[in-house]
């Protein structure tokens, strides 16, 4: 696929599965063996767990929106920086709701190959959001 259509493919993505929520549409562009890493020293996500992690974060900001505000697509990556806002309005990381706005940045890298999603990481900061809602935020203890 060209660098165009993979960044079309990330729009869609964007639009139908993060902004409006549209489930169905992620077996079609996430890959079966599809891999979400959230974190360096996490397990990665599968489809099934990406897509009940998306359906957490929509029920507890229904409001939920990503703002596209930079993408760049080089071979079979796409990379993009966007503005998330959404309302809290359900439990969120042990968080009750607070009726809070919130606003965060997202930095994602997506790997594509044969017209799906087969490697994505990044995501939102989540520290700022936490911070947002007002969460106490202790540090954790170090791997070794």
């Amino acid at each position: 696929m060209s660098t165009e259509e993979n960044k079309s493919l990330v729009r869609r993505y964007v639009e139908q599965i993060l902004n409006r929520g549209n489930m169905a549409v992620a077996d079609e562009l996430l890959a079966p063996d599809y891999k979400r890493y959230t974190s360096p020293t996490a397990v990665p996500l599968t489809v099934d767990v990406q897509k009940q992690r998306l359906a957490g974060i929509r029920a507890a900001f229904p409001d939920w929106h990503l703002t596209v505000e930079d993408m760049i697509a080089e071979g079979d990556r796409v990379a993009f920086r966007a503005t998330i806002r959404g309302t809290h309005m359900g439990v969120f990381q042990n968080v009750a709701p607070t009726g809070k706005q919130v606003t965060v940045s997202a930095l994602d890298i997506v790997r594509i190959e044969k017209g799906k999603f087969i490697e994505h990481w990044g995501g939102p900061d989540l520290l700022n959001l936490l911070q947002q809602l007002g969460a106490v935020v202790a540090p954790g203890t170090e791997r070794k």
